[in-house]
């Protein structure tokens, strides 16, 4: 069933998607934009979630262009807001009759200290908290569109650290490198509380690492990081190969089974020790619900 990439990193399969609703956060670039154009091809409506809107209307004229699919539309959100998440996920069900699958896919890495507006840390802010609270938005809907999907993308920088329950937002210390792996980790313990949540509601939830992928994620590091980037960009990914876990995760039939799994390569792989923490994740999830204010159904 499972295909495991060789060399590459390419996976094929020719499941079609006609008459499905998917949403893509970050859809403007990298990873996110190479599934949005995936997805496309298959036939399903494609929502391009982006906070920078004129760069998602490049990307979109492109992957129309490419794919022939009219129906691919972009949509404003920016996770670090969660007024613009809220206003997102407004919108999304005025708009939409279904959301078969929910790709959250965004992410900034390794940037200096900043808060968002609403006063989150930036990575967790974003990389978690910002889909953490999107999806829970949006889970009626998902629920109503069954057989659904809801696609995590980690990393493996979650074995990087653990979660700092007691500095949580960072505000005694602050390490861009262990505050990434912190919000991946997040992801991980998320997808795995969130299909504990959903079994039997025919909404199914995966995690994953999608490579070391040649992307505007690195455009926080400093330069010596950047060339070493450029040097070894033989061991890297192309936003092409580093989507295609992405990918099978969203189309992939069968996976059902494998909820709350994470995966790489097209395949179900090892997480962390701490990832696979049903009492971390609790603590994660109960930390997440207070500090954005809101308890789960």
């Amino acid at each position: 069933m499972y295909c495991r990439p060789v060399c590459c990193n390419r996976w094929s399969s020719e499941e079609r998607l006609d008459g499905q609703t998917v949403i893509i956060t970050g859809a403007n670039t990298g990873i996110g934009k190479e599934t949005a154009r995936d997805l496309a091809r298959r036939g399903a409506r494609i929502i391009m979630a982006c906070r920078d809107l004129e760069r998602a209307e490049e990307a979109r004229a492109e992957i129309l262009e490419d794919t022939g699919n009219e129906n691919v539309v972009t949509r404003k959100l920016d996770l670090s807001d969660t007024k613009s998440i809220r206003a997102f996920a407004d919108l999304i069900i005025k708009e939409e009759k279904q959301v078969n699958i929910l790709i959250n896919n965004a992410g900034i890495m390794m940037c200096p200290y900043s808060k968002t507006l609403d006063g989150f840390e930036m990575q967790l802010g974003v990389n978690h908290l910002g889909h953490f609270l999107l999806t829970y938005l949006l889970l009626d809907i998902i629920k109503w569109s069954t057989p659904a999907r809801i696609v995590v993308v980690a990393s493996v920088a979650h074995t990087w650290t653990n979660l700092r329950l007691d500095d949580i937002n960072s505000e005694r210390s602050y390490d861009p490198m262990k505050a990434y792996g912190q919000s991946k980790l997040a992801n991980v313990l998320f997808a795995r509380s969130l299909a504990k949540l959903l079994q039997g509601t025919g909404v199914s939830v995966f995690s994953l690492h999608p490579g070391v992928v040649q992307s505007d994620l690195w455009r926080h590091q400093h330069q010596c990081i950047q060339v070493a980037v450029k040097v070894f960009r033989i061991f890297t990914k192309t936003p092409v190969e580093g989507a295609q876990t992405t990918i099978f995760c969203a189309v992939e039939p069968g996976l059902e089974s494998r909820s709350g799994e994470y995966f790489s390569d097209c395949a179900p792989a090892r997480c962390s020790t701490a990832a696979s923490d049903d009492a971390l994740a609790q603590r994660m999830w109960d930390i997440s619900c207070n500090m954005l204010g809101i308890t789960w159904k």
